[in-house]
C-alpha cells in the first residue's frame, strides 16, 4: 500500500537551479572574482547540504565566515525568487495524496528559510504537515537519516512509501533509507540518476508510469 510521499525541495517540487546557480555565481565573483561554470555547479554544488558544499568553496576560512557566506548566499537566491511555479503535475499529485490519506513531507537540505520562502512563493506550504531540514538533524544527505526521519514523522515504513529527489546526493539518501525513489530529472541526467539507486526517472509529475506505479501500490 501507499502510505506516505516525501519530496526534496530544490529542482523537485520547483526547478530552481538556474536562480541558485545566479546566487553562486555573483556570491562567488563579489568574493574573489572567481567564476562558476554549470558543470562546476551540477557535480560540486547541486545537492549537497551548505555546511558540506561551503567548506569545499572557501577552504581557508573559518567556520563563521563560511556561515555569512552562506547566509549570504542564500538572501540573494529569496531575492531571485519572489514567486515560483510548480513542477507540472506537483498539484494534481498533492491533491490526489490528500483525497486518499497519504501523508507528505518535505525533506529538504536547503535552510529553513529558504525551504518556508520557496513553500509560501509557491503557494504550496498548507500541503505539508512536516517540512525536515538536514541543517537541523544529526547527519545531511547523502546520509539516510533525513528520509529514516520523514519516515518516523509520517508513521510510515519504508516499503509503503515514495520519495521524489533529482540530486544523486538526495537519490543515494533516499534509497540508502530503503524507500522506493523516483528520480526528476532537472538538473541530472537520467542516466546518472539511475546509477545512484533511482528505480523510475520521470521529467514532471505528470509522467503515466509514475501513475502506473501509484495505482499499483495503491492495490496492493
Amino acid at each position: 500500500m501507499l502510505t506516505a510521499l516525501l519530496f526534496d525541495l530544490d529542482g523537485t517540487l520547483t526547478d530552481t537551479d538556474t536562480l541558485h546557480l545566479q546566487a553562486f555565481r555573483k556570491l562567488l565573483y563579489d568574493h574573489d572574482g572567481r567564476e562558476l561554470t554549470q558543470e562546476q555547479f551540477n557535480v560540486q554544488i547541486s545537492g549537497r547540504s551548505n555546511a558540506l558544499l561551503f567548506a569545499d568553496l572557501f577552504p581557508g576560512t573559518d567556520a563563521a565566515h563560511r556561515q555569512a557566506l552562506a547566509e549570504h548566499k542564500e538572501a540573494l537566491f529569496r531575492e531571485l525568487s519572489p514567486a515560483l511555479e510548480p513542477m507540472p503535475g506537483l498539484l494534481r499529485l498533492l491533491e490526489h495524496a490528500k483525497r486518499h490519506g497519504i501523508g507528505k513531507c518535505v525533506v529538504t537540505n536547503a535552510p529553513r528559510l529558504n525551504a518556508e520562502h520557496m513553500l509560501s512563493a509557491m503557494g504550496i506550504s498548507e500541503w505539508f504537515s512536516h517540512v525536515l531540514v538536514s541543517d537541523e538533524l544529526a547527519r545531511a544527505k547523502p546520509d539516510p537519516l533525513p528520509y529514516l526521519t520523514g519516515l518516523q514523522r509520517l508513521e510510515a515504513q519504508a516499503g509503503e512509501a515514495l520519495a521524489f529527489e533529482d540530486s544523486l546526493p538526495g537519490v543515494k539518501a533516499a534509497v540508502d533509507a530503503g524507500i522506493f525513489t523516483v528520480g526528476l530529472a532537472t538538473t541530472q541526467s537520467p542516466e546518472r540518476l539511475l546509477e545512484v539507486g533511482a528505480q523510475l526517472v520521470i521529467e514532471d509529475y505528470n509522467d503515466p508510469r509514475l501513475w502506473a506505479l501509484i495505482e499499483r501500490m495503491q492495490a496492493a
